[in-house]
């Protein structure tokens, strides 16, 4: 800071200082009694005042002129020419030599100086003033050695101020001295300084930070902040003092080897990665070719952690030597087995990376980070190894990688880079495994077409034979993202299947498989025995992902939903690590993973974990039309219509995108529409979802059953006709596929839309099939079908029965969510309703509910109390028999016994609490 201006600003610097004072007044009063005394004020940094503190002394001791002031400073620049400091204590020419001497020529300069002291000493005392004394020219360092030896009778103050951790300039005799140390201001003596000024909470927290109680800072900021918030542009009308003075701090008060280790502080400082010695190892040797040992780490350290304080030490270098530290300190870090992503933070800041390390840094640091879940870091610093000079072959390969985390943000960039990956591969393997991945992202952004077209210029140019059926059968995967390319391709597969390679023949098989089921060509049943022994075939590792995104598919669609959610769960990344949707198989396992959670009832699962994918997807990135579909139906299933209708509408129309994902997606617009009850809306969106179906030959319900749902609503248009021809052949398409979910929907939607006495018997069908399986938001809309009908029909304690089983499912798939007091649900809000509007008491939760026997369960537990062992009740009613035993778990617990000689008397004392209403319908309350 200019000298002006520190002497227009020590009343307001002059703060916790008081200890200087009085060391300073002691041996005042020491020296005009006759004895030589020093004094010496260090600090860790420049700027904590101890020119200031210096002003003071010569203002309080010299004040009327009772002392003669000799003044000096040393300076970096000064440091080579002898007795420069002296020269300045001495106003008068006393023949103070401007060459170095030797020996005894330097002794008789030193004692003739010492006498002329003491000649004007004996007039009147004398101050000596001396800063920065470590700058001082060694001659001068001597000279004042020297004087402080023959103190004892010589009234002479020698103040002298110097930073406290160079190495000690001036050996001082200890019993005629003193050395007080310059603390940094106190937080509250920064507030109070800052809040005197005006300055509000925020700005004087900027304060305290970055001044670092450095008085010289303080002050430049308190000055700075007046005029607003930092950073300003440099070309700003009001400049920044707190930048300017630490840069000129560095450029001119600082030694070489100092500033230079400042610069390795503060690039230390921009990562809080630093390990024990790495600032050793970066700040040895210098620029100059020695060690900057010595200085002030610790409190250099605190100041640098602040970005202002970085920015503008770092703004003093000199071209180039930022860069240079940068990649020091980097390679050491590389080289002690620093985390890859501390590394990376570092090459982040270097331009040109011109070793292979680097690259190799980045490109781990880009896995760590993708472990982690911080896929926008990784991308970072794939884009980073990007920049440096790569073969060919590894600049596809990040490339590859890169757009790959870019996609899901950005589609047009993700597939920009896949494409640069795919060209610049010159390996046919390579090129084959980029353009699938570079056909999942194309088919990910609804260029089904341009997809195809890349998956056969691929197999155009595979000259191995073992590739060319493994694109093949890629490429037909592709294609069932386009109805016309979709049945082209189960062609080529059927003619693949006899001769497909023994790695390649299950996802053959299992591609097949699809078609048929959806084509209503085959049952569950066989569909399992089909995919079962392949599950443990040998399988082309190109393919894996693909087969078990297959395989699990038609597991899910078989309603096994705990082995198909095992595929998808054994493939994808433990979270939080994202998904790689370059890979088509990844995509089918993400879909099944959800609908599987959906059909079980686990609504927030599927919210938990594809929410963030989808929401992350919006916009710029790839349309995920499926995800989207799951993601609505579990907010619709929770009661958070608005959100679901928000989240569907982001996604935008289908076109005339002809993929399965949109089907799903309509009939996720159906559902919402009908809860809004505009009937209309939801009979086109339902027929749209079936023209979508169709155009694939998928006719099975297995999917998206959107003749149940638009039978339903047709029935509510008082279309009872087309109503009744639509469940019809639901329900035969149901019947041939023989799960428990697509025939008891298929069964409920044939009820209303038939009506009277044949709706009643399909409904208690319905109701019986489901209760075999894991469908619980099924059989709770079929229960609350069948108790309104039975109320209808006047048999008040079965309707009263099912009403209250259906609310007891409700509440255990809308258990309320963490932090949350109630339950609350769609199918929860229906049966509330029904139960009301039946005039049917609710028991209390807290103890009834929990116990309300499913069917299924009842009629487990009937067979238990006859006698039935668990082998035979699993034969009598086709049921695995984990099945069996789980039903039983369950009823025991709500029944609360714990043996199976209590069944039947907990069975009877069950019986009287549900039948213990009036046989004659009248309301229970």
């Amino acid at each position: 800071m200019p000298a002006q201006e520190r002497g227009t600003e020590r009343p307001r610097m002059w703060v916790e200082r008081g200890e200087v004072t009085d060391a300073a007044a002691e041996a005042a009063a020491a020296v005009h009694g006759g004895e030589g005394r020093w004094v010496r004020i260090s600090a860790a940094v420049a700027g904590m005042g101890r020119t200031a503190a210096l002003d003071e002394i010569v203002r309080r001791q010299a004040v009327d002129g009772v002392m003669r002031v000799g003044r000096a400073r040393g300076a970096p620049e000064e440091t080579e020419f002898p007795f420069g400091v002296v020269r300045q204590l001495f106003a008068d020419d006393v023949g103070v030599p401007f060459a170095a001497l030797d020996g005894p020529d330097e002794q008789r300069v030193f004692h003739r100086l010492v006498t002329h002291t003491a000649r004007i000493a004996a007039e009147r005392p004398v101050l000596f003033v001396v800063d920065d004394l470590h700058h001082a020219d060694e001659a001068s360092r001597r000279w004042i050695g020297y004087l402080a030896r023959r103190f004892p009778g010589l009234p002479v103050l020698l103040v002298l101020s110097a930073c406290a951790e160079a190495s000690d300039p001036v050996r001082l005799p200890a019993a005629t001295g003193t050395s007080v140390l310059l603390p940094p201001l106190s937080a509250s003596a920064v507030t109070g300084l800052a809040r005197a000024a005006g300055l509000d909470e925020e700005r004087t927290a900027t304060c305290v930070a970055a001044g670092a109680g450095i008085p010289a800072l303080v002050h430049a900021l308190v000055a700075d902040l007046a005029g607003g918030p930092l950073p300003r542009p440099p070309s700003a009308a009001a400049r920044s003092r707190y930048r300017d003075t630490i840069v000129d701090w560095v450029r001119h008060r600082l030694d070489p080897h100092a500033r230079h280790a400042c610069l390795a502080l503060a690039v230390a400082a921009e990562e809080e990665t630093s390990g024990p010695g790495l600032l050793d190892r970066l700040r040895a040797p210098g620029p100059h070719g020695r060690a900057s040992g010595g200085h002030p780490d610790s409190a250099l350290g605190a100041l640098l952690r602040h970005p202002l304080a970085r920015e503008a030490v770092l703004a003093a270098a000199e071209p180039g030597e930022v860069a240079a530290l940068r990649i020091h300190l980097a390679e050491s870090l590389h080289e002690n087995g620093a985390a890859a992503t501390a590394v990376a933070s570092r090459l982040l800041h270097v331009a040109a990376l011109d070793e292979e390390w680097m690259v190799r840094a980045l490109d781990e640091a880009a896995d760590e980070a993708l472990r982690a879940g911080r896929a926008a870091e990784a991308a970072t610093y794939l884009r980073h190894a990007l920049s440096g000079p790569l073969a060919p072959d590894r600049r596809a390969a990040l490339a590859m990688r890169l757009g790959a985390l870019e996609l899901p943000h950005s589609a047009t960039a993700g597939i920009r880079r896949l494409r640069t990956g795919w060209e610049l591969h010159t390996d046919v393997r390579e090129q084959a495994t980029a353009a699938t991945a570079l056909s999942a992202a194309l088919v990910a952004d609804r260029r089904p077409d341009t997809a195809l077209r890349v998956m056969q210029r691929a197999s155009r140019m595979a000259d191995d034979d073992g590739l060319v059926p493994v694109l093949q059968t890629l490429t037909a995967l592709i294609s069932s993202h386009d109805a016309v390319a979709w049945r082209g391709a189960v062609a080529d597969l059927r003619a693949l299947a006899p001769t497909a390679p023994a790695g390649v023949e299950p996802l053959v098989c299992g591609l097949i498989t699809e078609y048929e089921a959806g084509a209503g060509l085959c049952s569950a049943a066989e569909v399992l025995a089909r995919v079962g022994p392949r599950l443990t075939a040998p399988v082309d590792p190109r393919l894996r992902t693909s087969w078990l995104g297959s395989a699990a598919t038609l597991l899910q669609w078989a309603d096994r939903l705990v082995e198909a959610r095992g595929l998808a769960d054994a493939c994808l990344p433990a979270p939080p690590a994202p998904p790689d949707l370059t890979d088509v198989g990844v995509q089918c396992l993400l879909s099944v993973r959800a609908e599987a959670a959906l059909w079980a009832g686990d609504f927030r699962t599927v919210i938990a974990e594809n929410a963030p994918l989808v929401s992350a997807s919006a916009g710029q990135g790839v349309q995920l039309p499926h995800l989207t579909a799951m993601v609505t139906t579990a907010l619709f299933e929770l009661g958070r219509r608005a959100e679901a209708w928000e989240t569907l509408t982001a996604v935008g129309p289908s076109g005339t995108d002809s993929s399965w994902e949109w089907s799903e997606l309509g009939y996720a617009r159906a559902l919402l529409y009908s809860a809004d009850g505009a009937w209309q809306e939801a009979l086109d969106a339902y027929l749209a979802c079936g023209a979508g179906q169709s155009a694939r030959d998928f006719v099975s319900p297995v999917a998206t059953p959107w003749r149940s749902g638009a039978a339903i609503v047709l029935a509510r248009l008082g279309r009872w006709a087309e109503a009744r021809e639509l469940a019809e052949v639901e329900v035969g398409h149901a019947r041939t596929w023989g799960t428990a979910r697509t025939v008891g929907r298929a069964l409920r939607a044939y009820a209303a839309a038939v009506g009277g006495r044949q709706a009643l018997e399909s409904l208690v069908e319905a109701a019986e099939v489901l209760g075999t399986g894991a469908a619980p938001v099924e059989l709770a809309e079929t229960l609350l079908d069948l108790g309104r009908a039975h109320l209808a029909a006047g048999n008040g304690r079965k309707g009263r029965a099912a009403l209250r089983e259906a609310h007891a499912l409700a509440l255990r798939l809308a258990a309320p969510a963490p932090g949350a007091s109630t339950p609350s649900g769609r199918l929860l809000a229906l049966t509330d309703g029904a139960l009301r509007e039946g005039g049917v008491r609710k028991r209390a939760r807290s103890e009834d509910d929990g116990r309300v026997l499913t069917a299924a369960e009842r009629r487990i537990v009937e067979l238990a109390a006859a006698g039935h062992t668990n082998a035979q009740i699993s034969s009598v009613l086709c049921l695995a028999r984990r099945t069996v035993e789980s039903h039983l778990t369950n009823a025991y617990k709500k029944l609360r016994i714990t043996r199976r000689t209590q069944l039947a008397a907990a069975l009877a004392a069950d019986a009287r609490t549900t039948d213990g209403a009036p046989a004659g319908g009248r309301p229970d309350g």
